[in-house]
């Protein structure tokens, strides 16, 4: 799903009061608040959805596959998702593509 289909099922979703212009910019501000508050090292729980967090990946020695030569690896912040176990419990039944 694209950015674009998202905003056209949250402006459906919503009804016929919101046009799909307003409806993409409140989609824009909630992406755009996730990524502040990631950036900030915050924590976004959203209920029956999942959660949003920031780990910390500790340094690594790994292979490069063309020589087989050890590259360390720098540790690094990454963001992570926990999914719920409600959304979790509605993926079970679907087949990988």
């Amino acid at each position: 799903m694209t950015k674009a289909e998202l905003v056209e099922q949250v402006a459906e979703a919503i009804g016929p009061g919101i046009t799909k212009k307003d409806c993409a910019l409140v989609v824009d501000g909630f992406l755009n608040a996730v990524k502040e508050a990631l950036a900030e090292g915050e924590n976004i729980e959203i209920r029956g959805f999942g959660t949003f967090k920031v780990r910390r990946r500790r340094t690594r020695m790994a292979r490069n596959p063309r020589t087989g030569d050890a590259v360390e690896v720098p540790a690094r912040t990454v963001p992570v998702f926990k999914p719920s176990k409600q959304l979790r419990s509605k993926v079970e039944d679907v087949e990988p593509l």
